[in-house]
């Protein structure tokens, strides 16, 4: 029988997990017999704020040191060639709690689009955005969240770091640090944003919580780094200042190393008290950046909020001891759509018929899948009814091509289209050359959601 399983390779998590909860007849009441819960797994959610998907030591990067997602690489199943759904906070991070594309749950940018003549961000500011985004936060909770879908297996969850859906309770988790109070300061995060930038207490004392009620736990862990303010420990940003001529880039390399750390600590927490071997740890960023030499927390085009590589591309890392096969994959093309299908598999839920990803413990359908997608609208949206009316770019992926192809109405321009396995960057634009491939593509892009 044991063979039988191995045969199955990445599938057989999945495939157990689901046998088990065949077996033990769990209700929607979340209790589960010792050996169901036994089986479930805890699940790590770590999601980078603001990094390219060069800026880590196992994909290449000559300076920035990042040991400890390092060694996450190596012991999980890493793969180069993953892809957020949108290069903006905001869409990508809805799309990481629910497992929908943005154009299905609606939030497509940071921000409601409207006139103001006072100064952005200022309190009233703030007061009139919180009142124009609720047709959006409406629309979003029309989709469960991870926490929402785990609650009837029992799972206790956690929100801390960045959370743009107001309180923590109205994203379905158990606890969390983010009130959305716009009067103190609500919009992204607010007091969940001191996670990481000032220890990791507060995560600490839900893990120990989890255990002491004998339950499996959800941790999204999402913190403000290495997101500007670029403003690391000194010793990190001594260590990079004689790297580069720019200390804006000096501060964003300490930045990514300062968020390595946090990670590393978190890891350690699990592995302290005896939790490494029955987590699945998952990690992802939400979009690109590179860094303005020039001038501090800015980003420089092709990056955060564009549809090139560097803005939507990034590593994804699932680790589960004995139960994921470790390995580097650098040409399977894999999205941040399949991370909430992939955790809902681990813990024997079924995937929503609404959720397009796969799960990465089906590798059948992972090897069958040719094409990815993703998006790019405005930083700030229009209509909560019609996301195309901010759309600006689609783009397509399958191998070897990535297609980009703008939206006539809000970003004049021709499609553009490379092999980014010979070209990862960008720099031959080969649409004039392969027409025949552009017609095929945009097919597929139209097939998938056409505004």
């Amino acid at each position: 029988m044991k063979d039988i399983i191995k045969g199955f390779g990445f599938l057989s998590a999945g495939f157990i997990s689901l046998l088990l909860a065949a077996c033990t007849g769990a209700g929607k009441s979340g209790q589960q017999t010792a050996s169901e819960k036994q089986a479930l797994p805890n699940i790590v959610y770590i999601i980078s704020d603001d990094q390219a998907w060069t800026d880590y030591g196992f994909t290449g990067h000559p300076y920035i040191q990042t040991p400890h997602i390092d060694r996450l690489a190596q012991e999980g199943r890493t793969y180069t060639r993953g892809y957020s759904v949108a290069p903006l906070c905001s869409p990508s991070l809805a799309t990481l709690i629910t497992g929908v594309y943005p154009q299905q749950h609606g939030i497509t940018g940071n921000d409601p689009r409207f006139d103001f003549e006072g100064k952005r961000y200022s309190k009233e500011w703030m007061l009139e955005r919180r009142q124009r985004f609720q047709p959006w936060l409406d629309r979003f909770q029309q989709h469960p969240t991870v926490p929402q879908l785990l609650a009837d297996r029992g799972y206790l969850s956690f929100q801390s770091g960045k959370w743009w859906g107001g309180h923590w309770k109205e994203g379905g988790f158990t606890g969390g640090m983010t009130h959305g109070d716009v009067t103190r300061g609500g919009r992204h995060g607010d007091e969940g944003l001191k996670i990481g930038r000032e220890g990791l207490r507060p995560v600490f004392d839900f893990i120990d919580d989890a255990m002491a009620q004998d339950k499996p736990f959800f941790l999204w862990y999402a913190p403000f780094l290495p997101h500007a303010p670029h403003t690391p420990p000194d010793s990190l940003l001594q260590k990079y200042i004689d790297k580069t001529p720019s200390e804006a880039v000096a501060r964003y390399w300490a930045m990514c190393e300062w968020f390595d750390q946090t990670i590393g600590e978190l890891l350690q927490e699990l592995e302290d008290k005896g939790l490494s071997e029955n987590t699945l740890v998952v990690y992802a960023c939400d979009n690109g950046w590179i860094q303005d030499p020039e001038k501090s927390n800015a980003y420089m085009p092709g990056s955060k909020q564009d549809p090139n590589e560097i803005g939507i591309r990034t590593p994804l890392i699932f680790r589960w001891p004995n139960r994921i096969k470790p390995g580097l994959d650098t040409t399977t093309l894999v999205s941040t759509i399949d991370l909430v299908p992939t955790m809902l598999d681990a813990a024997a839920v079924p995937a929503l018929p609404a959720m397009p990803g796969l799960s990465m413990l089906d590798a059948k359908a992972l090897e069958a899948r040719d094409t990815i997608f993703a998006i790019d609208f405005d930083h700030d949206m229009v209509s909560a009814d019609d996301p195309g009316a901010s759309l600006q770019h689609r783009m397509v992926l399958t191998h070897p091509w990535k297609l980009i192809d703008p939206e006539p109405a809000n970003e004049p321009g021709q499609p553009e289209l490379y092999n980014i396995f010979d070209d990862p960057f960008e720099t031959n634009n080969l649409a004039g050359e392969y027409p025949e491939v552009v017609a095929k593509l945009k097919a597929s892009l139209n097939g998938w959601w056409k505004p």
